[in-house]
């Protein structure tokens, strides 16, 4: 990788604000940022090269820090969460069972043997997606928090149970790096939480500050490196590391500087830096080389938002159940690991591919729909009306001159 490519990297994530810019149309920023990767990379001119170790690299770094910012959002603190936690659970287990019944109609329909592999597709939900499109619209309030945990439930099953169905040889690999970054996640929290108890922390912050050290972030992103190293050395999917590590800190208390900081680095530079790599590295050409792909993938994506949408029948809006059938991480590495193992027909992984982008639309839809419903934050009116400050005695206005 070279600056100027970098420089267009960063060009295409210029997309993203600027379809998000009409709050009309509730678009996220990670929508223009993939459709600019598909443009720029395989399925497009061919410029950016997502095989490139240095770009692949920074991307994983993004995705990390996009999974560690989601997690500190989920609202682990909020009482009302032990109640969605149930509902959460219901729910997931609800869209799984329906996934088993719809994967097993696509391989009847299409002659394939990978029922297993579709009804884990289909029964995923990307918190890397879903959760930066809710902040992104602004989505809010007690429908979005009994949404969270079914991301979450829906996502992390997924991630363990698709080596199970794909590559069952080093199942019970994957199996301990996810038990693992697990009891790592539980001990920062309660290492956090002393720190927290203590008064260090504020102590440290404020050091921090006045010296402009940003020690919090600093010592934040050791541990959440050290964690995708472990995920890395077990098999097991950074999203899991960042994703953890995250609700570590959220369960704790995020501190507003940090806030600000991950944002800025996330938002600013490696997200859009990951969503584009994500985007180049879809081949969507391999679709017209293999059309019957095209009917596979096709029903993939309409099965998982049919399946997620059903849940309509115990209460969730239909509008979020689109939101909860968005896929990324989960196809991204069953075509991934499929195609590097040989477990894939041709055109199968442009297939998986092609329902996830399908499911991605209908998500953007549905958190369209979900904030044009009213699912929105109470925080964020209030913010736009919020006026100055009046003080009690009326003073004349000021000199223009004069400096203040």
């Amino acid at each position: 990788m070279t600056f100027s490519v970098l420089a267009v990297i960063m060009l295409g994530g210029l997309v993203g604000p600027l379809i998000a810019a009409r709050q009309d149309l509730h678009l996220p920023l990670m929508l223009g940022e993939l459709v600019a990767g598909i443009a720029l990379g395989a399925t497009g001119v061919r410029y950016l090269d997502s095989t490139d170790p240095t770009f692949a690299f920074i991307a994983d770094i993004g995705f990390a820090l996009i999974m560690f910012v989601a997690g500190s959002h989920v609202p682990v603190r909020d009482p009302a969460l032990r109640t969605a936690l149930r509902t959460g659970l219901a729910r997931a287990g609800a869209v799984a069972v329906l996934a088993v019944i719809a994967a097993f109609a696509i391989t009847l329909t299409f002659g394939r043997g990978n029922a297993g592999l579709y009804a884990v597709l289909m029964a995923s939900s990307s918190a890397a997606l879903i959760l930066p499109t809710i902040a992104s619209v602004g989505l809010g309030g007690p429908r979005i928090v009994n949404l969270l945990p079914q991301i979450a439930i829906a996502d992390a099953a997924c991630i363990i149970a698709l080596p199970l169905v794909i590559d069952p040889a080093h199942v019970g690999r994957a199996a301990i790096g996810a038990g693992a970054l697990t009891a790592c996640g539980t001990l920062f929290f309660f290492g956090f939480r002393r720190v927290e108890a203590s008064g260090q922390r504020k102590r440290l912050h404020g050091f921090s500050e006045r010296r402009k050290f940003a020690l919090e972030l600093r010592v934040s992103l050791v541990i959440l490196f050290a964690l995708a190293a472990l995920a890395v050395a077990t098999h097991v999917s950074i999203m899991l590391a960042g994703f953890v590590m995250g609700l570590a800190v959220a369960a704790v208390g995020e501190p507003r500087r940090l806030t600000k900081q991950l944002f800025a680095l996330t938002e600013g530079f490696l997200g859009p830096v990951f969503f584009i790599w994500l985007g180049a590295s879809l081949n969507l050409r391999d679709l017209f080389v293999h059309p019957s792909a095209i009917g596979l993938g096709l029903a993939l994506g309409v099965g998982a938002i049919l399946t997620h949408t059903a849940m309509r029948a115990i209460g969730q809006p239909i509008s979020l159940g689109m939101l909860a059938a968005a896929q990324l991480g989960v196809p991204v590495a069953a075509a991934t690991v499929g195609t590097q193992l040989g477990l894939l027909a041709p055109g199968e992984s442009s297939a998986l591919i092609l329902g996830a982008m399908i499911t991605i639309g209908a998500a953007v839809i549905g958190g369209g729909l979900a904030a044009a419903a009213g699912f929105v934050s109470p925080a964020r009116p209030a913010k736009a009306t919020k006026q100055p400050s009046v003080p009690p005695v009326p003073t004349p206005p000021p000199d223009p001159q004069s400096r203040p």
